[in-house]
């Protein structure tokens, strides 16, 4: 049983892991003379760097919102599933947390299409995406497991 909470909580911090480093670090579309991420679209002309923050567009700022709100709920997520591992009644199930974390998957899943419709307006269509956006793609599967297994797991003794 102890292995099998091991895992799950290793799998959680992986996944929240990945929504951390997708939504903070600068690489969501990747090329040689420009970057975009969240934040910020930098484009490389003639040697200077131009940069448009992200209050140029409603789309990103709903992009930048929803990742945030999946970094605190896989947050809650975690800190309620260490206080209902000591407080929850023998036979009971992880229904809260498994929710928040089923929500923070959600959330990535809906930013990330945001992202991919929305994108040829922030960026130049040509353009490849980096693998901060693939992260955020990885996560939301990562979570959502986790998340159904918090569902599933009953607690023990």
């Amino acid at each position: 049983m102890l292995l099998l909470l091991l895992g799950i909580v290793i799998l959680h911090i992986i996944a929240l892991v990945l929504l951390f480093v997708s939504t903070i670090v600068s690489a969501w579309v990747v090329n040689p003379n420009s970057s975009s991420d969240l934040w910020t679209n930098c484009t490389l002309i003639s040697g200077l760097s131009k940069c448009d923050y992200a209050d140029s567009g409603v789309w990103i700022q709903a992009v930048q919102a929803l990742m945030i709100l999946s970094i605190i709920f896989s947050c809650l997520s975690l800190l309620l599933f260490f206080c209902q591992l000591f407080t929850l009644e023998k036979g009971g199930r992880f229904i809260l947390t498994g929710s928040f974390q089923i929500l923070a998957s959600l959330f990535v899943m809906c930013g990330a299409i945001i992202y991919t419709v929305k994108n040829g307006m922030w960026v130049h269509p040509s353009e490849s995406f980096g693998f901060c956006y693939i992260l955020a793609w990885v996560a939301f599967p990562l979570a959502l497991i986790s998340g159904l297994i918090y569902v599933i797991l009953k607690k023990r003794g």
